[in-house]
């Protein structure tokens, strides 16, 4: 593992091989002020890349440095050549058969990962752990955190792609009601005390509006995804916060504007 100080910030990288993924994967690990003394928080986040392309020791260590934050550390995981397989749900292809590999990518997170980083940081109990994503990658975030909220408590989604469906859109018979395939599950799913979910959108994320009502689809899908956890019990502010930004788009330096937010929200210091 590879150490820099970039104070208050200490990040390393790593590469290590997955069985389940049969290739490297790269992470970063990105510790703030203070973690060596007192228990941290864990953060893993799809993409990871994309931290490295926003310079994301910046934005985390500037909060840092002036002790917004409780203690944390945030791993991100680049992403392979198989994106768009090893994205997505772990029970449903899309209509095009992507996500192929989405179990095996649970499958690396809780048997390959998570035991990386409990023998790297040993007595560090990471009582509380959170996961987030980028577009695909949010919506693997998802659902990773939804299917395991014994292990994950909070999950952050930069423009989810959460038209993720089981018909082609332009199908006479699409329904979005019913094909997209992450609003089924939560509808299927119930409520679990403590799970907390942030939700990021641009305005200009996209041009597709596929229901003709004026609103951009990812836009609409995110909307809609928050209606069902309203349903299931979920409250807008406890435990649901959205942000919508006007001139955001689907690309890296939107995401890296939201993530002082994001940051804010979940683990801002007391």
């Amino acid at each position: 593992m590879q150490t820099r100080k970039t104070s208050p910030l200490t990040v390393e990288s790593a590469s290590v091989y997955s069985d389940h993924l049969e290739r490297q994967v790269f992470l970063e690990f990105y510790r703030t002020a203070g973690s060596e003394e007192e228990e941290m928080e864990l953060l893993l986040v799809n993409d990871g890349q994309d931290l490295v392309t926003m310079h994301f020791e910046n934005i985390i260590g500037a909060l840092s440095q002036n002790n917004l934050l409780r203690p944390l550390l945030v791993v991100g995981i680049h992403c392979g050549e198989d994106r768009r397989n090893e994205y997505g749900m772990q029970a449903s292809l899309d209509f095009k058969g992507r996500g192929a590999k989405a179990a095996n990518y649970s499958r690396f997170i809780f048997e390959e990962l998570l035991p990386i980083i409990y023998e790297t940081f040993p007595g560090q109990g990471f009582h509380k752990r959170s996961f987030a994503g980028f577009s695909l990658g949010a919506l693997s975030a998802l659902d990773i955190v939804w299917n395991n909220p014994e292990v994950f408590s909070r999950v952050g989604l930069f423009s989810g792609s959460l038209w993720w469906r089981s018909k082609d859109k332009n199908a006479n018979d699409f329904n979005e009601s019913h094909d997209r395939l992450m609003h089924n599950q939560i509808r299927k799913g119930h409520y679990v005390i403590g799970m907390k979910f942030f939700f990021q959108c641009g305005e200009a994320d996209e041009s597709e509006d596929r229901n003709n009502n004026g609103v951009i689809d990812s836009i609409d899908d995110t909307i809609d995804l928050m209606r069902e956890l309203l349903a299931k019990g979920y409250l807008e502010g406890p435990d649901m916060h959205y942000l919508q930004m006007k001139d955001g788009k689907h690309d890296v330096p939107t995401w890296a504007r939201a993530w002082p937010e994001f940051l804010l929200w979940g683990w801002q210091a007391r």
